[in-house]
């Protein structure tokens, strides 16, 4: 796992000063790669790349890059694990096409594989995670390469214009940033749709002029030739969709074979490494699935962690205490105080170079630091909500969407009116009459707001605008951002091309494609690489990812519960009842904090003057929020957190 940057272009008069932009670029990722780095400059190419290593197989200077293939060829600086490079080193050994290595590490074999195959084959016989930037001398092309899913991140551009047009690119912002010719503007579609989501989706960035890599693409620059040729190697949704016309022929006995094989083989092949490793830990069907898979291939009892609240219906700590004794881990648990979160806010837009506000991230970057006292890699279970239908919004998508559309979305769109027309503390003080004569467990839930921004979807005219609508924080990100139309980004065209498949593998198609690796992977790859840890993903293999395709869902969501199958594997290592209760999400109680020990601290970042004067936002929507908020009458926490996730981030970085 390491940081890569690097520039093609602009003004190579002083060769002094380029190298010196290059170790800058470079520093700026240094919690990527703290054990070396490496810078490789042609000024008759206009070309330079840096990297910054954490050393994670073979730790031996032979591992060191910027490296040079064999023949000369090829240049590349990369970040990320090959973990069926020792395969792909045979291979070449078996055709009689293998160099002299120089030691074991998965950078020289995909070197070798780019001297025989090209770019593309090579990559195409890869299973890993992966940010790649490639220097062709031949061809005077650079070529940059994301994973399949989009484990690892890939940010690029071009600034500036004329002679001094350059294209920039690295694992983060901050490296960028670095380079003298950044241009630091505010992107308002970006910021619209960051607004919506929480986050900023592929291919935008925060900033104008800079893009992500999307995930399974092959991007390809020349000074040439100032056009980007983008070429894709891996599609997630064709896999979908081909999944879905050819489902797995057998029983679910079968199924639950397959599945466990398959995973076996991803976690065999990702606990290879030359230094500590573990896994995150939260007691829940997927962590506890990989955890229980790693124990069975470890000799030794693996080392497990967790992090505990002691706010109620925060902590999960308790669960994952019992998985890890009944399968024999070495387990470390960490009870976090309120204060131990509070203390993680001011790095936050560090960590994160893009604004960010999935309030979740505090809790991953305290389970990772608790982690990197033991361990340099840990993996982890995400990505079994996404393939095995582990998300109850699903479910309830379904349902409501079936309902729906046997009534006219015009009609629905009066009900919808006159729902928003009912103030919510209207709903909420009719709903308290109500809760004398309701079971229990409903109690305390705010009806008022749900209903509200349930009266946003139900004109929905498609499954599309509807699920876009339930997982977006703001309805209308125009309302509050001054300028602020979103680029063209909805889940619509997405569906239209699964059109042969089942709406609930719709939904699981899009996360798969938006918010796994846009919220998902950016949240756990920060929170890690913020404190030097490399963190793997098993159920992201492409195997397992093919092979979920095709699993019918009545494999996966059974009597209402999701993740059936993936369940049936677990249970042959975990008995049932230490993994059966209702779904607890990985979050901290932001709405009471806000008004509690953030109050302050939010006070300052939303203040009436700030916000005029930045001009982002409508500052009296803001206002009105926040005093709805601090009284009681309405529950904002969402909507107010991604506000001040944006104005900490602006505040640091703009």
């Amino acid at each position: 796992m390491c940081g890569i940057t690097g520039f093609l272009g602009g003004d190579y008069t002083n060769i002094t000063l380029n190298e010196s932009t290059l170790l800058d670029m470079a520093d700026r990722l240094l919690t990527r790669g703290p054990d070396s780095s490496g810078i490789w400059l042609d000024s008759s190419a206009k070309i330079g790349l840096a990297h910054r290593r954490l050393a994670i197989v073979d730790l031996s200077d032979a591992g060191h890059q910027p490296m040079s293939s064999g023949s000369d060829r090829y240049v590349v600086t990369y970040n990320g694990e090959i973990y069926n490079s020792l395969e792909i080193r045979d291979e070449l050994v078996k055709i009689e096409a293998a160099p002299v290595w120089r030691g074991h590490s998965d950078t020289e074999i995909l070197l070798a594989g780019f001297d025989i195959w090209g770019i593309k084959d090579t990559i195409s016989r890869c299973t890993g995670m992966f940010a790649i930037a490639i220097w062709d001398k031949k061809l005077e092309q650079l070529s940059l390469i994301r994973d399949r899913i989009g484990e690892k991140p890939l940010y690029y551009g071009w600034q500036d214009s004329g002679s001094d047009k350059v294209f920039i690119f690295g694992s983060e912002l901050k490296a960028l940033k670095q380079h003298p010719q950044f241009i630091t503007e505010v992107d308002r579609a970006s910021l619209a749709l960051y607004m919506r989501y929480c986050y900023v989706p592929a291919p935008h960035s925060i900033y104008k002029g800079i893009k992500k890599l999307e995930p399974g693409t092959i991007l390809t620059v020349s000074l040439k030739d100032s056009s980007d040729v983008q070429e894709k190697y891996w599609d997630t949704l064709d896999v979908m969709r081909k999944g879905f016309d050819r489902p797995f022929q057998g029983d679910r006995l079968e199924v639950t074979n397959n599945l466990e094989a398959k995973l076996r083989g991803s976690i065999s092949q990702q606990m290879m490494a030359d230094v500590p490793l573990g896994a995150f830990l939260s007691g829940g069907v997927d962590s506890s699935a990989v955890v229980a898979l790693m124990q069975s291939e470890s000799s030794r009892p693996i080392k497990t962690f967790t992090i505990g609240f002691n706010e109620a219906g925060y902590n999960e700590a308790e669960f994952a205490k019992s998985v890890a004794a009944h399968l024999g881990t070495d387990h470390t648990e960490f009870y976090c105080s309120s204060q131990d979160a509070l203390d993680v806010i001011p790095k936050l837009s560090g960590l994160y170079c893009e604004p960010f506000a999935d309030s979740s991230q505090i809790p991953t970057f305290l389970v990772s630091s608790l982690a990197r006292a033991h361990v340099t890699v840990s993996l982890s279970g995400d990505g079994g909500d996404e393939l095995f239908c582990g998300y109850n919004r699903y479910l309830f998508a379904d349902k409501l969407w079936k309902g729906l559309k046997m009534t006219p979305s015009s009609l629905r769109a009066l009900v919808g009116k006159g729902i928003k027309s009912f103030p919510s503390a209207g709903w909420k003080k009719t709903f308290e009459l109500l809760n004398e004569i309701t079971p229990a467990q409903f109690n305390g839930i705010s009806w008022g707001d749900k209903l509200q921004k349930g009266a946003g979807v139900i004109g929905s005219k498609d499954l599309a605008s509807l699920y876009q609508g339930l997982v977006s924080n703001w309805q209308d990100p125009s309302l509050v951002v001054i300028g602020g139309r979103e680029h063209d980004k909805t889940f619509a065209s997405d569906i239209q091309v699964l059109s042969n498949v089942g709406d609930i593998d719709k939904m699981m198609a899009v996360d798969l494609i938006s918010y796994l690796p846009d919220d998902i992977l950016v949240k756990v790859d920060r929170a890690g690489m913020g404190v030097s840890l490399e963190t793997r993903v098993p159920f992201l293999d492409h195997h397992i990812v093919e092979f979920a395709s095709q699993i019918p869902l009545s494999m996966k969501l059974n009597n209402g519960v999701g993740k059936a199958v993936l369940r049936d594997v677990l249970y042959r290592y975990v008995p049932k009842e230490l993994i059966e209760r209702p779904k607890m999400g990985f979050g901290i109680p932001v709405g009471d904090w806000l008004r509690g020990p953030l109050r302050e601290w939010s006070e300052e970042l939303l203040s009436e003057s700030r916000l005029l004067s930045e001009g982002f936002f409508h500052a009296g929507l803001i206002r009105k929020m926040w005093s709805e908020h601090l009284s009681g009458a309405r529950n904002w926490q969402s909507q107010l957190w991604v506000v001040l996730m944006f104005q900490a981030w602006l505040e640091d970085n703009v």
